[in-house]
């Protein structure tokens, strides 16, 4: 009986042990939870993913954010708001994480930022391109890396209107970051070029192109240009039917995302020569910042990085400046810490504005080249996000009230 006793005490001593301990070792970890579309766009995603690991081994590495280490717990959200926004509550009721990130589409991006604001939760969107995200649907709980829809198109306009071209033709994925990025060229290229006409309109379900019915389509509109949108698999049919019926031959082709190597990779011997695009030369690219980060992904992986490694990595390190500055997981420090928040990333510094909470990160924009089978990027440069934002006085028009 005696026995019995002193163990029923030593099992409530430990029990009471464990009480006292969790919230201390809880304590000693910031837990980071993302969100993204895994299964969906594997090519963008998994060296996403990389980036975002190679970034939490550094700052672990280091000492972690004020003495505490990063944890990342991820979920895949089957490229559906619904299963997104279940992962967001899962991860914030029984995961506990301090901090959401992620998103890779922007309807997704979208679903995402509603429920930061509903719940009064921190979420840096990395990735999803509408301009919703910080204009139209902006909150305060909601920040964004990636360059925006708005931003990439105001950088390749210019270019586009500096070829004279009359009648275009546009053709694009028909969901949110599709249908923003069009109506954005639209309008911009209106108004650098008044005369200009707009010929052809295709816009394809995500992922489900029929290539022969829009390549045909566009090429009766007889176009002088064409405004591409599309991406991955997408992009492959598209060119493919496109190079097959000489789509391309004479037309001049401005397109967004084709630079960057998870899509212009697999192109191989059918890239195209001349368009006009933008993308991630990483075999080119010679700052400081860039030369530290490609030695220290390609020691840990054995590879070269794709754009997704570049935003993994920034979005990551992100965090942990916003984090650290803050001195706190608290959501209202985090938010006063990240507007006007400096970061360096693999493309230099950038700064999250606090007009909407927009990254400054720029783009590399240039040519595509068939280089002996290989697709590259050449006669690039890099611009600054900075540099390609509308006013003061017209994000204030745009942004819902914080």
């Amino acid at each position: 009986m005696k026995m019995q006793l002193n163990k029923a005490l030593s099992a409530i001593a430990l029990l009471s042990l464990v009480s006292v301990l969790t919230p201390a070792q809880a304590q000693d970890v910031i837990k980071i939870g993302e969100i993204n579309s895994y299964k969906a766009q594997p090519a963008f995603l998994e060296p996403y993913k990389k980036g975002m690991d190679l970034a939490i081994e550094e700052i672990n590495a280091s000492g972690g954010i004020n003495g505490k280490k990063l944890e990342l717990i991820v979920r895949d959200d089957n490229a559906n708001p619904g299963d997104a926004v279940r992962a967001a509550e899962e991860l914030l009721s029984r995961e506990k994480v301090d901090v959401l990130t992620g998103s890779f589409l922007s309807h997704i991006g979208l679903a995402l930022t509603d429920f930061a604001k509903q719940k009064k939760v921190f979420f840096l969107a990395s990735e999803p391109l509408t301009d919703k995200i910080v204009w139209q649907n902006g909150n305060r709980y909601t920040f964004r890396l990636r360059t925006s829809t708005y931003m990439q198109v105001a950088m390749l306009v210019p270019e586009a209107a500096a070829l004279k071209k009359k009648r275009w033709a546009i053709v694009y994925p028909n969901y949110e970051y599709g249908q923003s990025a069009a109506a954005t060229f639209k309008e911009l290229l209106k108004a650098a070029q008044p005369d200009v006409e707009f010929v052809a309109e295709q816009a394809s379900p995500l992922g489900k192109l029929d290539a022969g019915s829009v390549v045909q389509a566009l090429a009766d509109a007889k176009p002088d240009a064409i405004f591409n949108v599309l991406f991955a698999a997408d992009l492959a049919k598209f060119v493919r039917e496109g190079n097959t019926r000489g789509l391309f031959k004479g037309r001049e082709v401005v397109s967004l995302l084709t630079g960057e190597p998870e899509y212009l990779d697999p192109l191989k011997e059918e890239t195209p020569n001349g368009w006009l695009v933008t993308g991630y030369p990483w075999y080119g690219i010679q700052t400081p910042e860039h030369k530290a980060f490609y030695n220290a992904y390609n020691a840990k992986f054995k590879d070269y990085p794709r754009l997704g490694s570049v935003i993994g990595y920034s979005a990551i390190k992100s965090l942990a400046a916003g984090l650290k500055k803050a001195n706190s997981t608290d959501t209202e420090k985090l938010i006063t810490a990240f507007r006007g928040l400096s970061v360096v990333t693999p493309y230099g510094p950038i700064t999250y504005r606090a007009q909407d909470h927009q990254s400054t990160m720029g783009v590399y924009i240039g040519r595509t080249k068939n280089d002996n089978g290989k697709g590259v990027m050449v006669d690039y440069r890099y611009l600054d996000g900075a540099k390609y934002q509308p006013s003061d006085a017209e994000v204030k028009k745009l942004r819902a009230a914080d």
